[in-house]
């Protein structure tokens, strides 16, 4: 039993050696390669798609031993071919590209310090290479949140000593200021087995304001005569202007009430008074920061809506000759603008309003009303604009407004919600598109399920109604107390809002 046993033994330890010897060639590759895979991790080094191909030869030699012994000299071969030529790329790149440092590489920005909102703003990065390789590869500029690029990455091929410049366009779809810290490198190294990641430290920062395109429009429209085109109506100014500006000669198409008789008779000359408009009125708007101006129409907040139709009031009160102030609160008073005339206060008005966003925070009216009537005690065209959805939050509103009349001229400013106008329409549009049908409803989806759909149809419409007869009620309230009332959908608020104040002007109500 004993020599065949020996003799049984004999083929298994020579397959297990075999067996052993085999896997070697993969073992020694997995050790040597270890090293090189930790430096990449660190140095944020990546193989490419090159590599997948040398392991997939590596890979069908492997099959090979299965069934020949004779491949395992070239599958060593082939592996410590592939650990020194991986190697020596990863050198190359790693100092071609600067090591650590990438003081060699130099990154400009060119790019304007303000933008608006949603206007594309031009960006020029100017790269240089001071290394001593070529740099292949692409890179891309940095992109805050909030902000699209057309187009995202730029390919790169650029020589030593040499400069490339490329030139995008950041779209910025929020208010605010916005930091630029990097711009991103993708090198490949030469043999293009790795690609290896770099950012560059390039700081700027930009302020996007609104869009203040709509103001360049009023400018325009107003030296040409056609303000109807926006909305804005002509309004007819009502008695005559009082403030005394000058006295000037007569002339024929002169009233003759405004004729100056004692200094006629002094200049033996007929000498009319000359009246100038009112000027230095003085308007404040109040804007709510609070949760009840965070829905969103048109990728636009109510509050971006309501600031862009403050500030095109403003310019136009700011042009008639009128000071113009800011509150903007929520839970507490977030800025506060004293009311300045002149074409600064634009500026001001912008950098107090461009970073100020709707916040989750039930509003304190009392603390903004009390800020007004402690420093702004002057009779002024106190404008606040806001949203009303409860009874809560609209027995505030009226109260205060309310309180304003006997001091300021207050005016409300309520935004519409126009998902629920369109609610309280549907069974009058689902009525004309049954009449138009003779009748009968289209598709047999809609006639499968028409109780069903009706019914929603009609609930969601009652309660949109019951909720419209609640919100008119409020406004009747406030016009029944003196107040001035807009009512208008946000995306529309610019030309009644401007409207309002030219009436006040006409009506000479402050």
């Amino acid at each position: 039993m004993e020599p065949f046993l020996l003799q049984s033994n004999l083929p298994i330890d020579s397959s297990n050696g075999l067996q052993w010897f085999s896997q070697w060639p993969w073992l020694m590759l997995v050790v040597l390669s270890l090293p090189l895979v930790v430096a990449a991790t660190q140095t944020r080094t990546f193989p490419t798609r090159w590599w997948i191909v040398l392991l997939a030869g590596s890979v069908c030699v492997s099959v090979l031993t299965v069934f020949s012994v004779a491949w395992l000299a070239v599958l060593a071969l082939l592996d410590g071919l592939i650990f020194i030529v991986t190697s020596i790329d990863f050198v190359l790149l790693w100092l071609g590209s600067g090591g650590s440092q990438h003081e060699n590489i130099e990154v400009e920005r060119e790019i304007a310090r303000t933008g608006s909102l949603r206007v594309p703003i031009e960006s020029k990065l100017t790269i240089r290479n001071r290394t001593s390789m070529r740099l292949v590869g692409e890179f891309r500029d940095d992109l805050p949140e909030h902000f699209t690029a057309q187009p995202e990455t730029h390919t790169l091929d650029l020589a030593p000593g040499l400069e490339a410049h490329a030139t995008g366009e950041l779209t910025a779809h929020r208010r605010g200021a916005f930091e630029l810290e990097h711009c991103y490198l993708r090198v490949e190294s030469p043999l293009r087995f790795w690609q290896r990641q770099i950012t560059v430290n390039v700081p700027n920062r930009i302020n996007v304001y609104p869009d203040m395109k709509q103001l360049s429009d009023y400018a325009m429209l107003a030296r040409t005569d056609r303000l109807s085109l926006i909305g804005v109506r002509r309004t007819r100014r009502i008695g005559q202007d009082s403030d005394f500006e000058r006295l000037r000669d007569y002339t024929r198409d002169d009233n003759y009430r405004h004729i100056d008789w004692r200094s006629t008779a002094r200049r033996n000359k007929l000498t009319v008074r000359q009246f100038q408009s009112d000027q230095s009125q003085r308007l404040i708007f109040m804007l709510d920061c609070g949760r009840m101006m965070t829905n969103e129409r048109d990728g636009y907040s109510l509050l971006d809506h309501a600031l862009n139709a403050a500030l095109m009031m403003a310019y136009v009160a700011l042009n008639q000759g009128d000071a113009v102030g800011m509150i903007c609160f929520s839970d507490r008073v977030h800025a506060y603008i004293p009311p300045r005339g002149g074409a600064s206060q634009m500026n001001r008005l912008l950098q107090a309003g461009f970073d100020q966003f709707p916040r989750m925070v039930e509003s304190r009216y009392d603390q903004a009303f009390l800020h007004l009537n402690q420093y702004c005690k002057r009779r002024s065209l106190v404008t606040m604009i806001t949203n009303v959805v409860d009874e809560v939050n609209s027995e505030v509103v009226v109260d205060y407004l309310s309180n304003l009349a006997g001091t300021h001229l207050p005016l409300g400013v309520l935004l519409r919600d126009r998902e629920m106008f369109d609610a309280a329409d549907a069974p009058m549009l689902a009525s004309l598109a049954a009449d138009s049908q003779n009748g009968q409803l289209v598709g047999s989806t809609l006639k499968a399920n028409e109780s069903t759909v009706d019914d929603f149809t009609l609930y969601r419409a009652a309660a949109a109604a019951d909720i419209l007869v609640w919100r008119e009620e409020v406004l009747r309230g406030l016009r029944h107390r003196g107040v001035l009332v807009v009512d208008a959908f946000p995306d529309e608020l610019t030309a009644p809002l401007v409207n309002q104040y030219l009436e006040v002007k006409a009506k000479h109500l402050l």
